[in-house]
């Protein structure tokens, strides 16, 4: 009785079998160097970051209410001079100021002229605003369009 021991074509006990080569990709090496690179960079990129160490000094100054919305006055072609949408006159001009700021000097104030008026009568108004007590007066301009021309 003649019996074979497990040397069928696949190979097995005392046979030579052949392997196919793996055709999937082992991505668990990929996955173990993108965890390394991750935690070297999350070390040094705070190390990265440039600049001369100074010892600050403390202060009990108030911080800078930037949340608050700015005023805006408008100086038309005619030099009348609107605050938001309502019409003022020069004589009511810090009044007004004063009540929309709520008494707030640092209160911010944009002016928009218009690019036809004279610029004096910018530089009156701004000085009353200033001569009101308002220190962060800023005048507003419009961008340029990208095709070089002036807005319309």
């Amino acid at each position: 009785m003649a019996m074979q021991l497990g040397g069928g074509r696949n190979g097995g006990i005392g046979g030579r079998g052949r392997h196919r080569p793996m055709s999937e990709i082992n991505v668990t090496p990929l996955v173990d160097v993108m965890l390394v690179l991750l935690i070297i960079f999350m070390v040094t990129a705070p190390l990265m970051t440039s600049g001369v160490n100074v010892d600050l000094p403390k202060t009990n100054a108030a911080p800078i209410n930037a949340d608050t919305k700015p005023i805006t006055l408008t100086i038309k072609g005619d030099g009348s001079l609107f605050l938001g949408d309502d019409p003022v006159t020069n004589d009511q001009l810090v009044a007004k100021l004063q009540a929309a700021s709520q008494n707030d000097p640092n209160h911010r104030i944009f002016v928009r002229g218009d690019q036809h008026i004279d610029y004096g009568r910018v530089m009156q108004v701004m000085g009353t605003i200033t001569g009101g007590g308002f220190t962060h007066v800023a005048l507003l301009a419009e961008q340029p369009q990208p095709g070089g021309g002036p807005a319309h």
